[in-house]
């Protein structure tokens, strides 16, 4: 996957792109593969790396929304449980059941849930992942040996599933290529042609090589989350503000503060929040809250505020208080929610999608969640096709094998996030002395996934290495911040850099991560 190539085969292309995606996230790279697998020509363009910004800073899961259910939004739980489904169906590899405990502290508190979460196992019929049913204090206590267990009446079980985001979005990357599409990466879109008065493509800066190109598209569909007012005043510089940024943020913690395998969820925080203590890559993400922003940032930051309530309501529940000083990183994602009302109160807000067709053509996504990727996809080219006045073919995402597919895998395998690739992956490491040693001892990483990231999955920077093809920078930020220099020397190698170029990586990359540690 020869970036160089592909931009000089961009530059050359002289036919006009079917649709060209502007946004490199969950929803912009589910658009492209949605459109390629059905035949379409199909470009899609991110302004930085894919899943830079919120896809790949999320609480890892994939499910159906309790505390939508108990809003009554019943639309949304069930698009939301088949869509879980499908995505366990079609990227096993790293889509895996999740058991939840939610505790009981309160006598009504068993069988009101208990009866909602009967619910919950009903609406996702065929796709479920397993029976819900109330427990004892003892079997919760069997679950979460570290819960809580001062005035614990029990808990109730449920199933949901929990991912590597990511990871997913790399794949979806690689499978609009698998389909004969092209997706690329550090290339911003700086403005949009118009013939007529309708959009007929875009122009667009390549970030590395640090000139302007001009391409043409049938239809031009902006799927770029939290920075959708800014693509659609592009087009029209009156338009409303559509969207009401809202931040989460989550503390990551060593796996002692829950060594079992089963998640906590409580159903209603102080904020009005569901919380979440997840096991993840055999650590805790602890998460997450929701707090209206002004504007919409590339590298949000946690707020101090933000920051004491994840340690507050965790110490309610855990019998291990996390300090700061235990927490491993701490990151921030900015949710794209709609509300062209401007309500405030972001924890109400609807997380169903929004798409806008403007009268330029421009054809706006917005909105959602990461579980319900897929259908937004298939809404929005369903709806640009007639834009495009191209042909109408079905959908086929349903059932579509995304790239790495495999069942199957074993978890104790290093590579098993790689799925079907990682046979290629470990032949590789075994042709190379010394790639299969682990760059930092407290995470799993090896130089061979660092060459590996740069061949085939598009990485380009350090961060790109750290922060998404690996997830360095999330279970352990100060580690992280110490492979800079080696994961900088490997690139360089393969990328053909200089020493300069390796020293800025180092530095850029040291003080973006300095942001995922907490000082005290």
């Amino acid at each position: 996957m020869d970036r160089i190539k592909l931009i000089h085969q961009l530059e050359n292309d002289p036919e006009i792109w079917d649709f060209i995606i502007i946004g490199g996230g969950a929803t912009g790279l589910g658009t492209a593969v949605e459109a390629a697998s059905r035949g379409y020509k199909t470009l899609l363009l991110e302004q930085h790396d894919f899943a830079k910004g919120t896809s790949s800073r999320s609480t890892k899961l994939v499910h159906g929304g309790v505390r939508y259910l108990r809003q009554g939004n019943v639309a949304l739980v069930l698009e939301a449980l088949r869509e879980r489904g499908l995505l366990r169906q079609n990227a096993p590899h790293l889509v895996k059941n999740q058991s939840f405990i939610v505790p009981n502290y309160d006598w009504w508190e068993g069988p009101f849930y208990g009866i909602g979460l009967k619910i919950y196992d009903k609406l996702a019929g065929d796709l479920g992942l397993g029976p819900s049913k109330n427990l004892s204090k003892e079997e919760t206590l069997d679950h979460i040996p570290t819960l809580e267990s001062n005035d614990l009446n029990g808990g109730v079980i449920y199933y949901d599933a929990q991912f590597d985001d990511a990871r997913l979005a790399i794949n979806l990357m690689q499978t609009i290529f698998d389909h004969g599409g092209l997706a690329l990466n550090y290339i911003r879109v700086t403005d949009l042609l118009k013939d007529n008065g309708f959009i007929s493509g875009v122009k667009i800066e390549d970030q590395e090589g640090d000139h302007e190109m001009e391409i043409q598209g049938r239809v031009v569909i902006n799927a770029t989350g939290m920075f959708t007012d800014e693509i659609r005043r592009m087009d029209n510089p009156d338009s409303k503000r559509l969207m009401k940024p809202s931040q989460g943020v989550h503390i990551v913690l060593d796996k002692s503060f829950q060594p079992g395998e089963s998640a906590i969820m409580v159903p209603k925080t102080d904020d009005g929040r569901v919380l979440f203590a997840v096991p993840w890559h055999n650590r805790v993400i602890v998460g997450t809250t929701d707090t209206p922003l002004d504007a919409p940032s590339l590298e949000p930051r946690a707020k101090e505020n933000e920051i004491e309530f994840l340690l507050t309501h965790a110490a309610r529940y855990l019998t291990k208080d996390p300090e700061p000083k235990d927490v491993l990183s701490v990151f921030a994602g900015i949710r794209p929610l709609v509300s062209p009302e401007g309500d405030d109160d972001t924890s109400s807000i609807s997380r169903d999608h929004t798409l806008l067709i403007d009268p330029s053509g421009l054809v706006t996504i917005t909105g959602g969640k990461w579980t319900t990727y897929r259908k937004m996809a298939e809404d929005t080219v369903d709806e640009a096709a007639v834009v495009a006045g191209l042909e109408e073919r079905e959908s086929v995402t349903e059932n579509l094998r995304l790239h790495g597919w495999l069942k199957n895998t074993d978890p104790a395998d290093p590579y098993e996030l790689y799925g079907s690739d990682a046979p290629a992956l470990k032949e590789m490491t075994n042709r190379n002395d010394g790639w299969e040693q682990l760059i930092h001892p407290k995470l799993p990483y090896t130089p061979a996934q660092v060459i590996w990231a740069a061949r085939h999955e598009m990485a380009r920077t350090v961060e790109d290495v750290l922060a998404r093809r690996t997830r360095a920078l999330l279970l352990d930020a100060r580690a992280s911040i110490e492979m800079a220099k080696s994961v900088a020397q490997f690139l360089a190698d393969e990328l053909d850099r200089d020493d300069t170029w390796q020293q800025q990586q180092i530095e850029e990359y040291t003080e973006l991560a300095k942001g995922y540690l907490l000082t005290s």
